[in-house]
């Protein structure tokens, strides 16, 4: 099986998580989980039922299989940066020093054309991890002074 149909099969997996715990949610007593992320979903009453560790254990899935559909998505070969940005960006609503989630948010916003926050969050993102990965993955983003050009302008990279 090629990479592209396993990543596809992987996106729909992550999406059928989604939709198993929204479903959940409903079962729990909220006719309007489909509107709403899993975890700010479960009603009042059946957060009160569940256990601080549960409750901890439906967000951690819900943010994991959103920071992993992003890294599926951009692995494909036509990436749609606009759900990249969404997905991370529920991510950082719930764990703003997410490293992952803000990479890969400023690799959207790059993409995407808004080199201030593409800076923003992979800046960010350096502090989380200052060195390994995060260093030699960093993208230009728009302003010379920031530039250390590769091959052609069009391949440089930012090193924070």
């Amino acid at each position: 099986m090629e990479q592209s149909s396993t990543t596809r099969e992987a996106i729909g997996k992550y999406h059928r998580a989604l939709l198993e715990m929204k479903g959940i949610c409903r079962l729990l007593g909220d006719p309007d989980a489909s509107s709403k992320s899993p975890s700010s979903a479960l009603p009042t009453a059946a957060k009160s039922a569940l256990t601080d560790e549960e409750k901890g254990a439906v967000e951690n899935a819900e943010l994991e299989c959103y920071n992993s559909l992003a890294a599926c998505l951009l692995q494909m070969e036509l990436v749609n940066y606009e759900r990249v940005k969404e997905y991370c960006l529920k991510v950082l609503r719930k764990e703003g020093e997410n490293f992952k989630a803000l990479y890969r948010s400023g690799v959207a916003y790059y993409h995407l054309g808004d080199f201030h926050k593409a800076l923003h969050y992979l800046k960010e993102s350096h502090k989380q991890q200052p060195s390994g990965e995060s260093r030699a993955h960093h993208l230009v983003l728009g302003q010379p002074r920031h530039l250390c050009f590769a091959k052609s302008p069009a391949k440089a990279f930012l090193f924070i």
